[in-house]
């Protein structure tokens, strides 16, 4: 058992500073990624990384216990930063549990905040394997051009523009297989190639759980900093465990949690507009959890058919059926991170 000096209590900034040069593809019981975490000891810096028995057949085993393992600051992090700087607000959408509804809810809070024409909007994809941004905005037959200034990404409307890895796909049936270093170097690419201009807001679309994806774009953009992370659950007990585990990940790396919101937690019926329960909250659904972790409830949205309809379609729910409660959950939820973002700003 890997014996653990306790160390002084940080903050979630502290944590976010203090990221190790960490490989990508750590696997998950990696003793010195888990090690950091606990007591911020240096990771791949030990004295003993790659020499464990528990890195044996680790494929970064090599690299850690070399000298000559590369080090300094990623040099795509310039480049980054550079790109960054005219991206007003950066929202992560995460769910620990998959099937939750979370690519869905990215697009119309996408829908919302574009319908302010004023508003620029940019939906950056990171569900590399399972990329559903394109279909849910009406963009599914797009491709990204480039030009001098790097990719330009596919644009649902003047002011709503999403960059997605189905862009890039010969076919919409092909299956993406890639390891985590092909996959970050995807996200990095993503970041410091795109051309989007000056927008007011960019929502991250990650997938489920806690993995390459969301530890690579922490890094990536932990200089231009995040601006909160919206955790989207369902009110059944089997998603708001991994949901938890969602918090414990945003308080270690230091993402601010915006709120929770809790998808699906009611049936809404066309005609009579009366909710009935699907999914049973039977630990007290988000509401409970929210109390229990001391997170915000930012609202919750009730199961109407028609966003699923909305989605197949690539069209916005919320301007076809302004009478959904699920449409006044949605507009309210908008409200209150926008709120959220101001008070924070001052």
């Amino acid at each position: 058992m890997l014996a653990v000096q306790k160390q002084p209590s940080t903050t979630p900034e502290q944590h976010s500073a203090s990221l190790p040069d960490i490989p990508s593809n750590a696997p998950q019981h990696c003793p010195f990624l888990s090690r950091f975490l606990i007591t911020l000891n240096q990771g791949t810096e030990s004295e003993l990384a790659g020499k464990s028995d528990a890195c044996n057949g680790c494929a970064n085993q090599e690299i850690c216990a070399s000298s000559t393992k590369p080090k300094g600051p990623d040099p795509a992090l310039p480049f980054i930063r550079e790109r960054m700087a005219d991206v007003k607000h950066k929202i992560l959408v995460l769910s620990g549990k998959g099937g939750v509804g979370k690519s869905t809810f990215t697009a119309q809070l996408a829908w919302a905040f574009a319908s302010d024409e004023t508003t620029q909007t940019g939906v950056l994809d990171l569900d590399i394997c399972g990329p559903s941004i394109p279909t849910i905005l009406g963009l599914a037959n797009e491709q990204v051009h480039s030009s001098s200034s790097g990719w330009s990404p596919v644009y649902a409307q003047p002011n709503l523009a999403a960059i997605s890895v189905g862009f890039l796909l010969p076919s919409a049936k092909d299956a993406v297989m890639w390891r985590g270093p092909k996959k970050n170097g995807l996200i990095a690419q993503f970041l410091k190639d795109v051309d989007w201009g000056y927008l007011d807001y960019m929502l991250v679309d990650t997938p489920p759980g806690t993995s390459d994806e969301h530890l690579s774009v922490v890094q990536y953009l932990k200089e231009s900093g995040i601006d909160g992370a919206v955790l989207v659950t369902t009110p059944q007990e089997v998603a708001l465990q991994d949901v938890r585990r969602e918090i414990d990940f945003c308080r270690k790396v230091g993402i601010p949690i915006l709120g929770l919101v809790e998808n699906m937690s009611g049936f809404v019926c066309p005609g009579c507009k009366t909710e009935s329960k699907i999914f049973k909250p039977t630990t007290g659904g988000a509401k409970r959890l929210a109390e229990e972790t001391n997170v915000e409830l930012l609202g919750s949205v009730p199961l109407d058919p028609r966003i699923g309809k909305s989605a197949d379609y690539g069209v916005s729910f919320l301007d076809d059926y302004p009478d959904s409660p699920a449409t006044t959950a949605y507009l309210d939820i908008i409200d209150r991170i926008k709120e959220i973002l101001e008070e924070r700003k001052q």
